[in-house]
């Protein structure tokens, strides 16, 4: 018997965090203990869903934020695979890393947010609260990160500059991949929250600065926890 199927067999800590949280704390430790060792294949899907009596949907979302971190590898035909027991220096979120994307985005959504405080319709106004409710709602990671997504791109369709719009659609899916990794691992959403609050509530008041400032903490915040995640592994 393998590390592997050793470790397949024992049934993981129970813990008050989502289930895909939980899948995702119970591969991290297995990797860091060599329990799942770099080079060893993970047990399948259908096998780690029984192993946390949770559907296959979860185990994905877990799984995906694994590749995130850098920590595994999905061979088409052959599975995934442990590539590493420590977070990449810079996550993998799909089409853009995490580094380009926290470069890039302050000068998109700051001043995106700045002028749909100037230039938004009350319509937008009134969606984008409506955002914010379903997003403090919300129980369902993947539905939340949808949501994520729907609010940062109407904020660029609500500054009525289409380059911004453009680029925030390009960039969608990663910014998906990102939010939902940061929730499983950091746990961000209850602070997005808050957060997305804030950006509103500058876009409502009409002044370009107050919701500029709002977006500007906000990707200032996911920048610092990039960061802590990575210097976190680096003391491991």
């Amino acid at each position: 018997m393998n590390l592997s199927d050793s470790w397949a067999t024992r049934r993981p800590v129970a813990a008050r965090v989502s289930a895909a949280e939980a899948v995702l704390a119970d591969l991290r430790a297995a990797i860091a203990s060599g329990d799942l060792a770099v080079g060893e294949r993970l047990p399948s899907e259908a096998s780690l869903a029984e192993r946390h009596g949770v559907s296959r949907s979860v185990i994905r979302e877990a799984l995906r934020s694994c590749h995130a971190l850098g920590l595994t590898e999905t061979k088409s035909g052959l599975g995934t695979f442990v590539v590493s027991d420590s977070i990449a220096r810079d996550l993998d979120f799909g089409s853009y890393a995490a580094n380009e994307l926290v470069e890039a985005r302050p000068h998109v959504e700051i001043p995106a947010a700045g002028w749909a405080a100037q230039r938004h319709t009350a319509e937008e106004l009134a969606a984008l609260r409506g955002l914010v409710q379903q997003m403090r709602d919300e129980d369902d990671p993947l539905v939340w990160v949808a949501l994520d997504a729907q609010f940062h791109g109407l904020i660029a369709k609500a500054s009525r500059n289409r380059v911004f719009e453009s680029v925030i659609v390009d960039i969608r899916e990663a910014l998906t991949r990102q939010s939902e990794t940061l929730n499983l691992v950091a746990g961000r959403q209850e602070k997005s929250n808050e957060e997305h609050e804030r950006i509103v509530e500058g876009i409502a008041s009409g002044s370009y600065d107050h919701a500029s400032r709002a977006m500007a903490e906000h990707l200032d915040a996911v920048r610092v926890t990039l960061e802590t995640l990575v210097q976190e592994s680096d003391s491991l």
